[in-house]
């Protein structure tokens, strides 16, 4: 069963209020998004965003007491200001990015999000072979293809890159050696590559063997940073002056691009040394530090173990 990560949390910081409406960028099962609705009716609103049309289609069967108030979109986030625009969807008074991979796609999407399962080296968000976005086309790449199409070289630098792998040249060159032989497919045939490839000791770590290179095939197939990137820039324009930007990140690289995101912006709204001009809006940082889950939750909820919460409030600032 899928669980909100950081629920409470999330709520402390959107603050929803009656009437107000709220962008859910990641809607995924929707429990944040149901959190929100439960607050701020009567009349205020909820966009709710995903890229994965079965997410969408799984939402509307939970949604029955909330239709009138929740919109449902399928596309990617980095689009934020096209969909807005789109639907018409203004006084934006929060926005939230959940970024973890939701408990769906981990156990019923069968496209290989999860090492534990024995399905196909897919790991798209989205299935169509073409993604139509509202301004684009994006030609959907597959964690298959690069395992065993890519150069070694390459597969070397996004396990290093994108999932902070230690054994990233020997865990490279195992899947090179090993696709000479037979195509790799499946998600057992790369842990099983993975496997051999370190350290026997390092079997037993903390964490599953195969979890950083998952991870940074997952994200290079989806694009992942550089979605999220433009979807934080576009999040400030959109939100009205006092509106909240909340982000759940899940491992160092999306939150090391949050982090960098909030002071800078914070720090563009400060007046330059020895000048008196400061930008029309900024943001004010609400965590000085990123807020993690307790105890209770994670021994709740094992997969919030790693979350971070980072906050901050859409400042006016009048020159």
């Amino acid at each position: 069963m899928h669980i909100a990560v950081l629920k409470k949390e999330v709520l402390k910081y959107l603050d929803p209020k009656p009437d107000e409406n709220f962008i859910d960028c990641t809607i995924g099962e929707a429990g944040h998004a149901l959190a929100i609705l439960e607050r701020n009716g009567p009349r205020g609103k909820v966009l709710g965003i995903d890229q994965d049309p079965e997410i969408i289609e799984n939402c509307k069967l939970k949604i029955e007491n909330f239709s009138d108030r929740l919109i449902l979109v399928c596309d990617n986030f980095a689009n934020l200001k096209e969909i807005v625009k789109r639907y018409n969807f203004k006084r934006v008074s929060g926005i939230l990015f959940d970024l973890g991979i939701s408990s769906w796609h981990l156990e019923k999407s069968g496209r290989g999000f999860s090492f534990l399962r024995a399905e196909p080296l897919d790991m798209r968000y989205h299935i169509s072979t073409f993604f139509r976005g509202l301004s684009k086309t994006y030609y959907s790449l597959t964690a298959e293809e690069i395992v065993n199409n890519w150069p070694g070289s390459e597969i070397e630098r996004i396990l290093k890159e994108y999932g902070e792998e230690k054994f990233a040249k020997r865990i490279a060159r195992g899947i090179i050696n090993s696709r000479k032989t037979k195509p790799i497919k499946t998600t057992f045939q790369l842990v099983e590559i993975i496997k051999k490839a370190i350290p026997s000791w390092d079997w037993r770590r903390r964490i599953h063997f195969a979890t950083k290179t998952f991870q940074a095939l997952r994200i290079v197939v989806n694009d992942e940073l550089n979605n999220l990137k433009k979807g934080l820039g576009q999040a400030l324009e959109i939100l009205s002056p006092g509106g909240k930007l909340v982000v759940i990140s899940f491992h160092s690289l999306e939150d090391r691009i949050v982090k960098n995101f909030l002071k800078e912006r914070a720090r563009e709204g400060l007046p330059a040394p020895y000048s008196n001009k400061v930008c029309s809006s900024g943001l004010k940082i609400l965590t000085k530090k990123p807020i993690r889950p307790t105890f209770e939750e994670i021994k709740t909820n094992p997969r919030a173990r790693s979350a971070k919460l980072r906050a901050a409030i859409k400042t006016t600032n009048n020159p």
